[in-house]
């Protein structure tokens, strides 16, 4: 089967920054590279380097002629152990103590080694037989007793236990807020710096996007907010979530700890089937192409896996290790491009790739029925294009979320944060242009510019999605144009 030859990739790739990608020279290559959005993880980023970063990001974007998204990762609530003066060799079946403050490992405390943990509730928060996993996993203990200041486990996967080791509990609910005092400070650097994202790790419910959204009103910030899908309370409350939020990132890494490994591929696909269902942007991120941290080439199943994100129609594939620490950053972004669009590709030939189930549409409000109409008509108008207009980018958004099997979604918009912000959503395309005081006028020049960029030939089919102000109501139209 012959592929569809197609100029642009709806799959949008996520960099995050670190040493092997800061210097100027390699961010204009990771633009050039197809970069949609860069992410900035404040686990590891500090306030200096992450204002020098997002201004450099800023002068590089302006210089090349293609503005990038900015995502900040606030680090949010997690559980470690503290220091230890050598690393301990936890053997099998030992008895050991995690305890909420040093000196609290009670009686026979001369036999039974212990760490402490930074969390001083968590001995309230785990019960006998409860599971902890330390370092990603790699020890695994069983809760047998608690008392006080001191939990007493049973080591049931061996392993060496180093300093300040993050701690997993599996099915336990910690009373951590969600949003902690240095996410806030982290993320008043980003919002004075003019960041288009917030990604808010382990969201556990509704109500923690509603904190956070609460303070970015409160900091008169415009960015959107991600949901990070990260252990077992997010999967339990996954609609109310992606209601909730802007977008959602599955997280896989804490996620395939927090959750049976096998239940991973389920819920990758579950999430995002919710917010294709709600318009949401949904981010597949962690272990796309681990391998290249070190190696030139993918392994087999590392393509497999980004091609299943594709073929389950994400918005966003995303890079962590392979963009900050990696020898291969610039390949690996070529390899996440060339698997988008041979999966894209292969899709596009099949008919009414993308469209919504009839059982779906009575559902949809009535405007999304008008965009799906456009959509409609642009999938049985092969190479046509879907042109729109937006300020705030709600148009893009539910055109992206009802999948075009095969036109590309030209958004205007004359608000470079919009423009940015649009960097997320599959097959959108945004494009800087001020509005007009007349519709019509803003339509023509708006073809005028993809002629001139040529984007569009002559007889091309365009699909024209608008909404307009008329005599004090909106108005909203779908046009088919040819161009002249």
């Amino acid at each position: 089967m012959k592929a569809l030859e197609t100029t642009f990739r709806r799959t949008k790739i996520i960099v995050t920054l670190g040493p092997a990608t800061e210097g100027e020279e390699m961010l204009e290559k990771v633009i050039h590279s197809g970069a949609d959005v860069f992410r900035i993880n404040m686990a590891h980023a500090k306030h200096d380097w992450t204002r020098s970063i997002i201004r450099r990001i800023r002068a590089v974007s302006q210089r090349v002629g293609r503005e990038v998204a900015i995502m900040m990762d606030i680090k949010g609530p997690e559980i470690r152990t503290g220091d230890v003066v050598a690393p301990i060799e936890l053997k099998p079946g030992e008895i050991f103590d995690f305890t909420m403050q040093p000196g609290a490992a009670g009686e026979n405390a001369e036999e039974i080694r212990s760490v402490n943990v930074n969390y001083k509730d968590l001995v309230n928060d785990v019960h006998v037989g409860d599971t902890v996993l330390v370092d990603n996993g790699l020890i695994r203990l069983e809760v047998l007793e608690k008392h006080d200041a001191r939990i007493r486990c049973r080591v049931l996967i061996p392993g060496e236990l180093k300093s300040k080791r993050h701690i997993n509990l599996p099915g336990v609910r910690v009373n951590l807020p969600s949003f902690t005092a240095k996410d806030e400070a982290d993320a008043i650097v980003g919002i004075e710096e003019g960041i288009d994202y917030v990604a808010l790790s382990f969201v556990r419910e509704a109500h923690d996007i509603a904190v956070l959204r609460d303070f970015l009103t409160r900091q008169n910030s415009k960015a959107l907010i991600i949901a990070k899908i990260e252990d077992q309370s997010a999967v339990d409350n996954l609609e109310e979530i992606v209601v909730a939020a802007d977008a959602v990132m599955v997280a896989r890494g804490d996620l395939g700890i927090e959750c049976p490994v096998e239940e991973l591929p389920i819920i990758q696909r579950d999430a995002v089937q919710e917010c294709i269902r709600h318009g949401k942007a949904v981010i597949i991120a962690t272990h796309m192409l681990e391998s290249m941290i070190a190696l030139p080439m993918p392994t087999r199943a590392e393509v497999t896996d980004v091609a299943n994100a594709v073929f389950e129609h994400s918005d966003c594939v995303m890079l962590s290790g392979e963009t900050t620490v990696g020898k291969y950053p610039i390949e690996s972004i070529d390899v996440l491009d060339k698997i988008s669009r041979r999966i894209e590709q292969f899709q596009s030939m099949t008919d009414g790739e993308g469209e919504l189930a009839d059982a779906d549409v009575a559902e949809l409000p009535e405007k999304m029925k008008v965009l799906r109409s456009a959509v409609r008509l642009a999938n049985d108008m092969k190479g046509s294009r879907i042109i729109t207009f937006t300020r705030q980018g709600r148009i893009p958004r539910g055109l992206a979320a009802l999948r075009p099997a095969c036109a590309q979604i030209i958004a205007f918009t004359p608000y470079v944060e919009t423009l940015r912000q649009m960097r997320m959503l599959r097959s959108v395309e945004g494009v800087l242009l001020p509005f007009g005081a007349n519709p019509e006028e803003t339509i023509d020049r708006a073809i005028a510019h993809l002629k001139q960029t040529k984007q569009v030939r002559f007889g091309d089919k365009l699909v024209v999605v608008t909404d307009i102000l008329s005599h004090d109501r909106i108005v909203d139209s779908v046009q088919l144009r040819t161009v002249r």
